[in-house]
């Protein structure tokens, strides 16, 4: 069991903080070797992260990186603008200004936000959205600058093709292997003009992004039921990008809601440490939300959002929901609510979500759609309509306007914090409450994921399973009834396994960044019924050493 860390829950003291000039300097002076395979290019999950001080992320690999995307944009037939946002994290500036000095050499007409301003990433989805409608040429496209809530020495750079979503492994993978390859030979065939060139050149046009997400709100969402219920919100940026949205969205709609923190610093130093003891904006962790949590009481619904605002933290007076809680009210919610979307649209969750969203779908008729862990598997779903919903145990989701067209098709923070408003609004009781009316009926679950050692051998093994592989006969000592390496929804690889009995399961992966293997568990039947599926896993775990 993980000990927590004697400052969890605590202001950072000051020998915690970043140094802020000595991880600048380290951006622009420190150089990536790539023959060293940590220094590469490595799109994850959640794109290429890391931090200067390790070559992991310098202005090398943006430049490598920004010219890779302009490549395949020319490969594609992408001749569209692109849209650029970044967070609040120190080194989203210096990358974001790294990749305008690419973008504008290569030609590529390039929308920012106005007056320097930060962009969540659900504001660039939807921006690519509405520009991609009913278009067939000229198509959009986006970059996020974002580490998510990573600490605040890290960057991150995602990309989100002309679907809006994050891009697909097929897509990620070939930028990485490009960019490498512009690394090991120096650089040199990158395409750059100078910043100040850049910035007053035609392809860059300053955009209201803002105030276009803020008023198709209610496309999607029953502003006029929140403004009118009087509800007293309160929102914690965590001094990410959400914070212009909330000054906006509460102005716009008249919304009694409190910013509780306007600070924005790169060093993070009013975010509470996490449960390592690390600045973590991380919305879903008691410990980073802890200043939103002692202040509950002053509002009837309270939320955050981590530093792009693609995740979202629910905190009622009773508790910080637990996202997989928060994530089946939700969809309990918008499928009873939505009378005008498609009437064969699922559910869409990753395969490590909660079973309890199956038992939700069940009861309302809709179909699951479950897919590999990463968001991206549901870009295309909630596109076209398929799925009515999207969600993963990480606290991120979407969902479809009112008519049933997508409203973004990446996670969108602020859009399920507001949900919850609107659930509040309607329902007159909180989510905390309907959750428990839902486990009445269906239910209780008890989730846990642990971490467990894995090398070379392990992740190899967990990569190459099938099903016939796994000769696991009980779980829990109830038959198992289903043994996946495979998701059902889009016959994805899972890169682990998932096994399941008729009142739990557990699924194991490894790690992209750790040595490390993920093992998530679920049980309907209690505490110590997890316990026994735990024991299981790592049972099998340990198996796969010969």
């Amino acid at each position: 069991m993980s000990v927590v860390h004697s400052d969890a829950g605590r202001l950072p003291p000051p020998e915690r903080l970043e140094n802020i000039p000595k991880l600048m300097s380290a951006y622009y002076t420190e150089f990536p070797d790539p023959a060293v395979s940590s220094q590469r290019v490595a799109f994850g999950t959640s794109g290429h992260r890391g931090s200067p001080g390790l070559q992991t992320f310098n202005e090398e690999h943006i430049y490598a990186i920004t010219q890779a995307v302009c490549d395949f944009r020319k490969i594609k037939g992408i001749d569209g603008p692109l849209f650029l946002g970044r967070d609040t994290h120190a080194l989203s500036e210096a990358a974001f200004r790294s990749a305008l000095e690419v973008l504008t050499a290569n030609g590529v007409t390039t929308h920012i936000a106005e007056d320097d301003g930060f962009t969540a990433t659900p504001v660039i989805s939807h921006a690519v959205l509405n520009w991609n409608k009913s278009r067939a040429g000229g198509l959009a496209d986006g970059i996020i600058i974002t580490p998510s809530h990573n600490p605040p020495g890290d960057g991150g750079f995602k990309y989100n093709p002309p679907h809006g979503g994050p891009a697909e492994t097929g897509i990620t993978e070939w930028i990485q292997n490009q960019a490498n390859v512009y690394l090991e030979n120096g650089n040199q065939k990158i395409n750059l003009k100078h910043l100040h060139e850049a910035l007053h050149s035609s392809f860059v046009k300053q955009c209201d992004f803002i105030n276009d997400y803020v008023q198709d709100l209610s496309k999607v969402l029953d502003m006029q039921a929140i403004a009118a219920s009087g509800l007293k919100l309160g929102a914690d940026p965590l001094g990410g990008a959400s914070l212009p949205l909330w000054e906006q969205i509460a102005a716009v709609y008249r919304l009694d809601l409190t910013i509780v923190n306007k600070q924005v610093d790169p060093t993070f130093r009013f975010v509470p440490c996490d449960k390592d003891g690390k600045i973590r904006m991380d919305c879903s962790s008691p410990y980073a939300m802890n200043c939103l949590l002692e202040m509950r009481e002053r509002f009837d619904l309270a939320f955050a959002c981590d530093t792009d605002a693609d995740r979202h933290g629910i905190v009622t007076r009773r508790e910080l929901m637990n996202p997989n809680h928060y994530l089946a009210v939700a969809a309990w919610h918008l499928f009873r609510t939505r009378r005008d979307w498609p009437a064969a649209c699922g559910m869409g969750k990753t395969l490590v979500t909660s079973a309890m969203l199956d038992r939700v779908g069940q009861a309302l008729s809709r179909k699951i759609v479950e897919v590999p862990v990463g968001f991206k598997w549901f870009a295309s779903y909630l596109l076209t309509g398929q799925c009515g919903f999207a969600c993963e145990e990480s606290a991120g989701a979407s969902f479809l306007c009112f008519d049933g067209s997508p409203w973004s098709t990446d996670k969108d923070g602020p859009l399920l914090c507001l949900l919850a408003a609107e659930i509040m609004a309607k329902e007159e009781v909180s989510p905390s409450e309907i959750y428990g009316r839902l486990t009445e009926q269906l239910g209780a679950p008890v989730y846990q994921r642990l971490d467990a050692p894995a090398d070379t051998h392990t992740r190899e093994t967990l990569d190459a399973l099938s099903p016939d592989m796994v000769h696991l006969q009980t779980l829990g000592g109830a038959p198992v009834t289903q043994i996946l390496t495979s998701a059902p929804g889009n016959n994805a690889p899972l890169g682990g396994v998932k096994v399941t009995s008729e009142e739990g399961w557990f699924a194991v992966r490894p790690s992209g960044t750790e040595a490390i293997c993920k093992v998530y568990t679920e049980s309907f039947k209690g505490e110590k019924h997890l316990c026994a599926l735990q024991k299981d896993a790592v049972t099998f775990l340990e198996q796969l050493h010969p």
